[in-house]
């Protein structure tokens, strides 16, 4: 009882801080990445079977395979004689492992292996399944990328869906951002803030009705900006949930936002409950990450289905994994899409 009392202290003092209501974002990022009250910075116990959710790398081991591929395409065309390999949220560790594994002792030899992880209950869990295999840990992209000289194959695997998202919801005078409010005893809202009616973003998302709710992950727009300079050459894989914008929304008129405990999705007034306990989640909106990137002056070079990306770098999988859920046309086959990306200026 002590430690929901603190939390409540905690989120009225943000609520004053903005002197309202505590805009959607805000709450999202505190639900998550707070140290001491968040999901993935205090209270994630695993990912998988035994965590509150499931990804593809911890279901199969043909995207870690894939990814091994995909790496040793991409170095060999670079005629780099290392490789170095940059995982930014590694989860369990699952997929790291499987791709090391994969490249074999002796290309493990000439490989530099880098995890990039904010979490440090996960971190404890990548360092007692990886600690034999020649992996390193960094705090950030920007110190990863220093000590590989600027020159990486950096990757990630639903990573930007854990990102904070902004809320927005299309009413009859424009649209307008959602925040949540709280009471001195503990009971939560959503409220509608402020109006943004000269943000030309919303120019691209087409005719949407009343009522639609779209979600913007500009927390990760931001994370690239932070570390895109320090990067020169090489290929940023993004696999994740999502789709183009035109398709994104027009199918989720109740926006996508979702939470996940114990493998059930919650949707709804479910999102807010058990602060700091439970997963938070958005689907991708792939159009903005290729805009983002062309900003930066990336060239985006190729945009695919996991089911595609699969098929291209994993051709003939194993007999058991064959129909696996991670390619299946009607699941997460066609639901995650891979998209890569390069800067467009560097020596190949």
């Amino acid at each position: 009882m002590h430690q929901e009392e603190t939390i409540l202290s905690f989120l009225l003092g943000i609520q004053k801080e903005y002197g309202s209501a505590i805009p959607f974002h805000r709450f999202m990022a505190e639900a998550l990445h707070h140290h001491r009250f968040g999901y993935y910075g205090a209270h994630i116990t695993d990912v998988g079977a035994r965590g509150d959710f499931s990804t593809s790398a911890t279901l199969s081991t043909r995207l870690g395979s894939a990814i091994a591929s995909w790496a040793l395409a991409r170095a060999g065309e670079r005629g780099w004689k290392r490789l170095p390999l940059v995982e930014i949220g590694a989860g369990s560790g699952e997929l790291a492992r499987t791709i090391l594994r994969q490249l074999g002792w002796f290309r493990r030899l000439h490989a530099d292996y880098v995890i990039v992880e904010s979490s440090p209950v996960l971190r404890t869990r990548q360092k007692r399944l990886l600690g034999r295999l020649r992996v390193r840990w960094h705090d950030s992209v920007e110190l990863a990328l220093e000590a590989l000289g600027g020159r990486a194959l950096i990757f990630s695997n639903e990573l930007v869906d854990a990102f904070p998202c902004r809320l927005f919801e299309k009413t009859p005078e424009g649209w307008r951002e959602l925040g949540v409010t709280l009471s001195p005893e503990g009971g939560l809202s959503e409220c509608l803030m402020e109006s943004h009616p000269g943000d030309p973003w919303f120019s691209t998302l087409g005719p949407l009705p009343t009522g639609q709710r779209v979600e913007r992950h500009d927390s990760y727009r931001l994370w690239l900006t932070s570390w895109a300079s320090s990067w020169r050459e090489g290929s940023l894989l993004t696999i994740d949930y999502g789709d183009l914008a035109q398709d994104l929304y027009a199918k989720s008129p109740a926006g996508s936002l979702r939470g996940y405990w114990k493998h059930h999705r919650l949707t709804g007034r479910e999102v807010y409950a058990r602060f700091g306990k439970q997963d938070l989640t958005a689907d991708v909106n792939f159009s903005d990450l290729m805009e983002w990137g062309n900003q930066l002056g990336w060239e985006n070079r190729r945009l695919n289905t996991q089911r595609e990306f699969l098929q291209n770098w994993t051709p003939h999988p194993k007999s058991e994994e064959r129909d696996s859920i991670l390619d299946s046309p009607e699941g997460a086959g066609a639901a995650f899409k891979v998209l890569e990306q390069q800067p467009r200026k560097q020596l190949l």
